[in-house]
């Protein structure tokens, strides 16, 4: 029996609020200029002629700045609320972009990126703590894959352009990714400041918290170490990967982007048909196995000797469909252990993993490839994701039990 394209995209896309889709439309002129990061590795070492060590030293000292703009983001998120901390972030974070843009020296770059972070990755928690307000229950994981839709949208464009800007003038990335953050927060003062958008959460000053920690969630804990090891592996997607089509498959800047881009169209266009039809089919667990299977496979066929442009199309297919089984479950696991009461702390906690893993990743890698070759770095990952892989479908046993803290 075919199936209706036409009605099955109204089925995936329907049902979710006005908010939502204001909160994604935020997050998609946000992302467009997404080519600071993406870039940065090839900025340093093509630029300034910095070693692949230092250049990954600098995008953990990123990592780093992320770790604590999550932890400080999450605080404020429970005193100031989630519209003012986002707000905050995407101006502060903006001018910041284009600061870091006028530095030259080593040492600034690193001082500049690790202010940066702070300030950009404050933005994470208090965003996923608005998309569950503004969610309902029975919509909550499409509420959060339409976001993500708006990530990757942002950044297919925002790494096609970016490309084509940095062929001819990287410094000039900073300056695109300082104005997208700085529109974003003119739209969302706009669209969803409480003053204009009665859905907006208005903070109280004075509320009753109740402790209900995500410390005491054991398994919850067990399930962010293997995010944190997974993540690790996937953010070579960003750093080395970029660098490694450059210097050993002697691709064209212009290209590399072109292929970045690709990851976010196919997720952009595909992720929330495909988890409407794969949603509560299976436990969630199971399709995160599967995704990062796949993103192991996609690490193994960058050492196939072959034609080097078709294999960089093919492991980013590879990649990106192993992030489509694998991160949306994951929302979608970590947000059903949670409460009202502790939805930050858990949010706080999974962005921490991932800007932990932003911080030891992209170093740890570069100095593999530094040391060991290209090679050795993507046999090492690919058998992290199989490890990882193993141990989330063991992890299924323990999760059938649904935390509920008293």
């Amino acid at each position: 029996m075919l199936v209706n394209p036409v009605s099955l995209y109204k089925k995936a896309y329907g049902g979710l609020s006005k908010g939502t889709w204001l909160l994604s439309l935020v997050m998609l002129i946000n992302r467009s200029g997404t080519m600071v990061v993406p870039f940065m590795t090839m900025y340093l070492t093509q630029r300034y002629g910095v070693s692949i060590e230092k250049a990954g030293l600098v995008m953990s000292l990123f990592g780093l700045g992320a770790i604590v703009g999550s932890l400080t983001g999450g605080k404020l998120v429970d005193t100031i609320g989630y519209y003012s901390v986002q707000m905050s972030a995407l101006i502060m974070g903006g001018c910041m972009f284009i600061i870091l843009g006028q530095l030259r020296s080593y040492g600034s770059i690193c001082g500049g990126t690790f202010i940066l972070a702070i300030l950009n990755e404050s933005f994470r928690p208090a965003n996923t703590v608005a998309i569950a307000h503004y969610s309902k229950e029975e919509n909550r994981t499409r509420s959060y894959s339409l976001n993500r839709m708006a990530i990757n949208l942002g950044w297919a464009a925002g790494g096609a352009l970016g490309g084509f800007i940095a062929s001819f003038n990287y410094h000039l990335l900073f300056w695109v990714d300082g104005a997208t953050n700085l529109t974003a927060a003119v739209l969302l003062y706009i669209t969803l400041s409480p003053t204009r958008n009665s859905e907006t959460e208005r903070k109280k000053k004075h509320q009753e918290v109740i402790d209900h920690s995500v410390y005491r969630d054991k398994t919850y804990l067990y399930f962010i170490i293997l995010v944190f090891l997974f993540a690790m592996c996937f953010f070579q997607l960003f750093t080395t990967i970029p660098v490694f089509f450059k210097e050993d498959f002697h691709l064209s800047v212009f290209f590399i982007g072109l292929v970045m881009a690709l990851n976010g169209l196919i997720i952009a266009f595909l992720e929330m048909i495909i988890i409407f039809s794969l949603e509560g089919r299976r436990p969630a667990l199971k399709y995160i196995s599967v995704g990062v299977i796949l993103v192991s496979i996609a690490f193994l066929l960058l050492n196939i000797p072959s034609n080097f442009q078709l294999l960089a199309i093919l492991s980013m297919l590879t990649l990106t469909f192993g992030e489509i089984m694998a991160m949306p479950f994951m929302n979608a696991y970590w947000i059903g252990r949670t409460l009202q009461s502790n939805r930050g702390q858990y949010a706080a906690l999974y962005s921490v993993a991932w800007a932990t893993a932003q911080t030891i990743g992209p170093y740890a890698g570069s100095l593999v490839a530094g040391h060991l070759g290209y090679k050795t770095l993507w046999w090492v990952s690919s058998s992290i994701c199989v490890i990882v892989a193993f141990f989330y479908s063991k992890l299924h046993s323990r999760s059938i039990i649904h935390f509920n803290p008293v």
